[in-house]
């Protein structure tokens, strides 16, 4: 499978093509996204709750990014991979937001990084663009500044708020990225902002108008628990059927029924018995 670039997007908006969108934190979750044909993959610093158990996004690291950036990478060679930037890593200066754009580069091979805010972050998105990598932006429900917006709520309710948000894309377009990821508004400003802005708009919780969706990978397959947002369909119910068969495992090992014969190795032919001997004369 050849690898999907900007151009690719960029066409398939043009032709009404949808776009595939999922996190993966891990090698063989993304081996098998590629296998599933996803068209790209973000590794997102939600990972600090579904990987971590963090209360939220705020702790993760930029090593940890590295890390887990590197492992998608290297289980979905030909899939279009995104580094979220974490919290801190971009907001203080433009200077140290190209460094570590730079560190997701060098260091883990991705396509392109994320990173959270609108016209606020201008100025970064514009210096990582010029300094010639490419930029997601992301508006709405920003999870880092989540305090500042009274929780994980969803944003652009109101028509003031509606009018807010449509100026954030535009700023975030203007500033070079090559797409942009709304998270919880309604579908109407997802709409018009779709309709607005010349490059790709993804939607997770933003409507079906978008040019693709995104969801997180342990929400839709029934893994995360904790909280399920209102926009998360899920796909699978795998906690349910991985703790049935953690449970079979602890039933059938303290039975004694596990490992049967079949999980077990065996001696080349004429061996147990010289062992047997051996034992018995070391004896």
């Amino acid at each position: 499978m050849a690898k999907k670039n900007i151009f690719s997007f960029y066409q398939m908006k043009e032709k009404g093509e949808k776009i595939t969108y999922l996190t993966a934190y891990d090698f063989p979750t993304a081996r098998m996204a590629e296998v599933a044909g996803l068209d790209m993959l973000l590794v997102g610093d939600s990972l600090g709750m579904v990987v971590y158990g963090y209360e939220g996004t705020l702790p993760v690291t930029m090593d940890q990014m590295i890390v887990h950036s590197q492992a998608v990478r290297r289980g979905a060679p030909n899939t279009f991979v995104i580094g979220d930037m974490p919290f801190l890593s971009y907001q203080q200066s433009v200077t140290e937001a190209i460094e570590n754009a730079g560190r997701f580069h060098k260091e883990a091979g991705v396509d392109a990084v994320k990173l959270e805010g609108g016209r606020r972050v201008a100025a970064q998105i514009r210096g990582i663009v010029e300094s010639g990598m490419l930029v997601m932006g992301h508006i709405g429900l920003t999870p880092q500044s989540s305090a500042q917006l009274g929780g994980f709520k969803a944003q652009a309710n109101t028509a003031e708020a509606a009018m807010e948000i449509i100026a954030d894309a535009r700023a975030v377009e203007e500033a070079g990225a090559f797409a942009i990821l709304l998270e919880a508004i309604p579908p109407e400003v997802g709409k018009v902002i779709t309709e607005t802005l010349k490059i790709p708009v993804l939607g997770i919780g933003a409507g079906p108008h978008c040019d693709g969706q995104l969801l997180i990978v342990s929400d839709m397959l029934g893994i995360f628990e904790a909280f399920t947002p209102k926009f998360v369909k899920k796909y699978a119910n795998l906690a349910g059927e991985i703790v049935t068969a953690f449970q079979e495992y602890v039933n059938e090992v303290r039975s004694g029924k596990f490992p049967e014969e079949q999980y077990c190795y065996k001696m080349k032919a004429g061996e147990a018995e010289k062992f047997t001997e051996l034992l018995s004369k070391s004896s």
